[in-house]
């Protein structure tokens, strides 16, 4: 998903450095792209048809039905944990601006729509288990192959109790709380579905903690090691919860993980800089006006985060 956010990125650098820029067109093309990344039984509606059928019996070893998701980028394995930070932001993203998508805000709740339906399917395959991933990394990028004629083997890994995950676990449920505030008001029988599962994945995170990378090993390193540790998708995933339920409880947790660390920079893998963003957002909106220990902290937040941004993009000139 990682490249897959640097082929969305590409398409709007080109589209937008035109002489004519036409925003329309890409952002057009960065939610079609989605499209080309999808994997199993394709719907009626595929816009790009040279796309067929694949991965249809992801799970199968497991004994499981794990099929749809996306593919990570010109490969074909799924990886859960950037798949999921892709979903938290298109979702958030379409909270935002929803409103001017104009005719791409359906293909937007598409596109969402297809991450977290995959995500039931792995939050609810076995008791105690939380799927994270399908295919063999190290075999799959010896051989690069369409997704259609794929004949690797495709290895199912999950995390449980005995082998946590609480990163990937806590970044599967802030994907879909957000995915739940995105259809609120048109799908509400979807956005309850959504949002009991990213309780119950979430309280999974919390309840038994460690790291995917721990666990999982070379099916998650070195592709996407957890490297900045569990506690800020712990920490994401209760924002979103907070947003998406008003429960202080969640806010009560957020102040045990870091809630007050400077942020850093903000990535599929760090979460800290867009939580404390996030957070800012949800203080204004459900708590302005209290006077109690929580009010202080959302301001702090969000300067923090804008100018240490600032200080990366423009440097301040010496003291000297």
């Amino acid at each position: 998903m990682y490249r897959m956010k640097v082929c969305v990125c590409l398409i709007l650098f080109f589209s937008l450095g035109t002489a004519q820029l036409d925003y329309r067109d890409a952002l057009e093309k960065s939610i079609l792209f989605f499209e080309g990344q999808r994997s199993g039984k394709l719907p009626p509606n595929q816009r790009l048809s040279w796309r067929g059928n694949s991965g249809l019996q992801d799970g199968s070893l497991a004994k499981v039905d794990l099929s749809g998701g996306y593919y990570d980028a010109g490969d074909n394995v799924k990886f859960n944990f950037p798949m999921a930070y892709t979903t938290t932001m298109l979702s958030w993203n379409t909270l935002e601006y929803g409103k001017r998508m104009g005719a791409q805000l359906q293909h937007a709740r598409a596109a969402i729509r297809w991450a977290t339906d995959y995500f039931l399917k792995c939050a609810n395959a076995a008791p105690n288990k939380l799927f994270v991933g399908v295919g063999d990394p190290n075999a799959d990028h010896k051989c690069w192959e369409r997704p259609e004629d794929m004949d690797t083997v495709r290895s199912v890994y999950y995390v449980s109790p005995s082998n946590p995950g609480s990163d990937v676990a806590g970044e599967m449920a802030a994907a879909l709380a957000a995915a739940s505030l995105v259809f609120r008001s048109v799908d509400p029988v979807y956005s309850k579905k959504l949002l009991g599962n990213a309780v119950k994945v979430f309280r999974f995170a919390v309840q038994y903690r460690g790291s995917y990378s721990d666990s999982l090993g070379s099916a998650a390193c070195p592709f996407y090691c957890s490297y900045s540790g569990y506690k800020d998708e712990l920490y994401w995933g209760a924002a979103w919860l907070l947003r998406a339920t008003n429960d202080i409880s969640y806010l009560n947790l957020i102040n045990t993980l870091g809630a007050n660390d400077v942020p850093d920079l903000f990535s599929w893998d760090n979460k800290y800089a867009g939580a404390h963003v996030l957070m800012s957002r949800v203080m204004t909106l459900f708590f302005f006006g209290r006077k109690d220990k929580y009010t202080p902290n959302y301001r702090k937040w969000y300067v923090d985060i804008l100018c240490h941004t600032f200080e990366r993009l423009v440097p301040l000139p010496s003291k000297n």
